[in-house]
């Protein structure tokens, strides 16, 4: 289905996994944390045990490192039965601890993206996570010149778009929202009346994972970001 989208004034991008790496950093720190307890549980179900305890607290916690390290503590002691001891808590602690202060790795073709649309669109990131290292990420990414308002939401429904966009005073038909999750960055965006470009990143976290539509209404799939040059 062709998309028109000669309307779209403002453009939101999505930034982990449509902008920098994120997820395979979680991937890596699943495996490291599946080691420390080795001794108690299998793999999967060290695995199985601390998905459960991520979605146990997302209402909690919210979305981010700082609770995916809180979720990793509280499942190490109940798979252990509390026995884990205080080293083993600490090196759960310093696993996160260097996620958060990972460098960030821009995806290929985002900058040239970002520059290209620059002064053609009004630009903007709308994201999940933590907000204190959502900003501390674009900082360190060396983009945030090209973005002229930055939201971190506790959630992406179609409620929470519908307030942001009228709080930021954009129409619906004027909004392009650019993400790799069809779940939170793409369905309920063309929900609300706007359109979206999908945009897969190579693995996704199971919270995230959906079946995707039979008709594809409002959005387009496209294999990288830098194909988005062909259509805005």
């Amino acid at each position: 289905m062709e998309i028109d989208f000669n309307d779209v004034k403002v453009i939101g991008f999505d930034a982990d996994d449509t902008l920098w790496v994120n997820e395979t950093y979680f991937r890596d720190t699943e495996e490291k944390f599946a080691a420390l307890l080795e001794q108690y549980e299998t793999k999967n179900k060290i695995d199985q045990e601390l998905f459960k305890m991520e979605i146990r607290n997302l209402d909690l916690y919210g979305y981010g490192i700082k609770g995916f390290m809180l979720s990793m503590v509280e499942s190490a002691l109940e798979l252990s039965n509390n026995q884990v001891s205080q080293a083993t808590l600490l090196q759960i602690l310093n696993l996160g601890k260097a996620m958060l202060n990972h460098p960030v790795e821009l995806l290929n073709g985002v900058e040239k993206v970002l520059q290209q649309l620059d002064g053609k669109y009004r630009l903007i990131v709308l994201t999940k996570g933590d907000l204190l290292d959502q900003e501390k990420k674009l900082e360190r990414s060396g983009i945030s010149e090209y973005f002229h308002h930055v939201e971190v939401l506790s959630d992406k429904k179609e409620k929470n778009y519908k307030n942001l966009l009228e709080h930021l005073e954009i129409p619906v038909n004027e909004f392009l929202m650019i993400g790799n999750s069809l779940k939170s960055d793409v369905l309920p965006i063309v929900n609300i009346g706007a359109r979206a470009i999908h945009v897969p990143f190579h693995t996704t976290w199971k919270h995230e994972e959906i079946a995707p539509p039979k008709e594809k209404n409002g959005y387009m799939t496209l294999n990288t970001l830098e194909d988005v040059l062909r259509y805005l």
